[in-house]
């Protein structure tokens, strides 16, 4: 069986949902540009927490250096192996810096991505969601305005993760209707913060 190659993942991910939605998707935005040496760390450079249980890690490190050739700064929270540890220490960790404002975004990997997503909501002032494919990535952005990303590294491949993150990165969020509906999320939380 040949491999296909992430152009070819996009480009048949673009005929479906092109099918599906009866016309072709908006093309994605450009990726940032790729800092040189000589510019390591550009001024508006973006910080993405990046965090994973030992089933999220080894994805994590292929995402830690895809960020930085997609022009980002990943804060890599850990883990730093694969030895067995708790998905909510991690997930948390990666939802404080984006809440408190170190990180821009945040992205968290671990077994199935529900657990992350689960306890990085439970942090004021993050919106998680999980995407297992293209579509879920781009609506998280446009209509939720997800500042939080979490993956399943044993339901998704390499490929399919590196699309994800980086539709997800470049996504904006679409305000309009979607705006009063954040707003009620927001307020929902609001009320029950003490």
């Amino acid at each position: 069986m040949s491999k296909i190659d992430d152009s070819q993942i996009h480009a048949i991910v673009e005929r479906v949902l092109g099918q599906v939605l009866g016309g072709k998707p908006a093309a994605a935005p450009a990726a940032a540009p790729v800092p040189t040496p000589a510019t390591a760390k550009p001024a508006g450079r973006k910080v993405v927490a990046l965090g994973a249980d030992h089933g999220g890690f080894e994805l994590k490190e292929v995402l830690k250096a895809y960020l930085v050739e997609l022009g980002y700064e990943p804060q890599d929270v850990g883990t730093r192996d694969k030895a067995a540890v708790d998905y909510p220490d991690f997930a948390h960790e990666v939802a404080r810096s984006v809440a408190s404002g170190a990180a821009w975004r945040g992205i968290m990997i671990d077994g199935a991505g529900i657990g992350s997503c689960v306890v990085a909501n439970k942090v004021p002032g993050v919106r998680a969601g999980m995407a297992y494919d293209y579509s879920s990535a781009v609506n998280s952005r446009e209509h939720n305005d997800t500042n939080v990303l979490t993956l399943g590294a044993g339901l998704i491949g390499v490929n399919l993760a590196k699309q994800i993150v980086k539709i997800w990165l470049e996504t904006e969020f679409g305000g309009g209707r979607h705006a009063g509906r954040v707003d009620k999320i927001k307020a929902v939380e609001k009320q029950y913060l003490k």
